[in-house]
């Protein structure tokens, strides 16, 4: 299996991607080759800092970075030598089964989309966003942000492939699929939730109705599906409270010597907490729907995200998730187009 990892994306780059990847090539055999992109020079200096590369790891050099605050599709076709194009390139020619980035989102998403295209039958692909639960199993928020205009059509596509995800990569052996919306009444919502609850409701996936926004943290749905302008505010949003309440937690453990002691004692709960909210956990989120895995990692990645990134990648592709998402939605337009089907 070999893996492409555009080396200059994100807030640490290139030190902590090159440093996450050589973690990721030494603790999976799995990986036959690794390319990092970029900047030859600087990804050398880095892989020399590391105490060396290993005879898995090429670099291949590109001369351009698309920055943060780029046109993301402008850039993508106007810096063709970037480092996010050149490895999306190595999976389209087939040199690279996956790819890693961790830069620009925007960027990320539209160099794959225009060079890898959407798998056939699939309109547009979906980011998809693991978040944690108490139940101790994550909950598939899709999509996080690639597509912020849906149609009903394009909301069903993303129900069967963030169950094809959630079943196979996250390991929920029936996953319960949930519509996001203003309550679990059938009846409630806009336009768009109305018509979608109908073709839900004959997908092939298990569909449980709507769900709320509080529904997201209490473990009865598995995925959750909604346009990405909306998925793109919840995290956002869930993530910042998640960064207050360690602030408020923090200020009130040291106000005064007694909460100190006894934050003292909660400290090893309190570390495997931090864990497991962590965004370093997963390190990334896949795309699914284009014709090649793409993980896409946070901006603030580290060297265990970037690391946990590409081993999410290796999982993708060792599971065949888009020949299973080609498969459901060929399902349900064969279903569709039966004689007498329902609409």
């Amino acid at each position: 299996m070999r893996i492409a990892v555009d080396a200059m994306g994100g807030d640490y780059a290139p030190q902590a991607i090159v440093e996450g990847a050589l973690l990721a090539v030494r603790e999976c055999k799995a990986i036959d080759g690794l390319y990092l992109v970029g900047d030859e020079t600087a990804i050398q200096a880095e892989i020399a800092r590391c105490g060396g590369s290993s005879d898995r790891v090429v670099v291949r050099h590109a001369a351009e970075v698309i920055g943060m605050g780029e046109s993301p599709a402008n850039a993508v076709r106007r810096k063709k030598d970037s480092s996010i194009n050149r490895a999306m390139d190595l999976v389209k020619d087939g040199s690279a089964d996956a790819v890693f980035a961790a830069g620009s989102t925007g960027a990320a998403v539209a160099a794959a989309t225009l060079k890898l295209r959407t798998l056939e039958g699939i309109r547009r692909p979906a980011i998809a966003v693991a978040m944690p639960t108490p139940a101790d199993k994550p909950v598939l928020v899709i999509d996080g942000g690639a597509t912020t205009d849906c149609t009903p059509e394009i909301l069903m596509q993303f129900a069967i492939m963030g169950s094809v995800y959630s079943r196979q990569v996250l390991g929920q052996p029936e996953p319960k699929v949930g519509l996001m919306s203003v309550g679990t009444e059938e009846a409630k919502g806009n336009a768009l939730s109305k018509e979608t609850f109908e073709l839900l409701e004959h997908a092939p996936v298990t569909f449980i109705g709507n769900v709320e926004g509080h529904d997201l943290f209490e473990g009865g749905v598995d995925v959750v599906v909604c346009d990405g302008f909306t998925g793109n505010v919840i995290l956002k949003t869930s993530e910042s409270v998640a960064h207050a309440v360690g602030k408020w937690l923090k200020r009130e453990l040291t106000k005064n010597p007694v909460r100190l002691l006894g934050s003292l004692l909660l400290s090893g709960g309190l570390r495997s907490l931090k864990k497991k909210i962590s965004q370093k956990t997963y390190g990334g989120a896949p795309l699914l729907g284009v014709n090649g895995i793409c993980i896409i990692g946070h901006g603030s990645s580290d060297k265990i995200a970037a690391k946990n990134g590409i081993l999410q990648a290796v999982e993708a592709v060792t599971h065949r998730v888009n020949e299973s998402i080609l498969a459901g939605v060929r399902h349900f337009a064969a279903a569709a187009a039966a004689p007498g089907a329902a609409p």
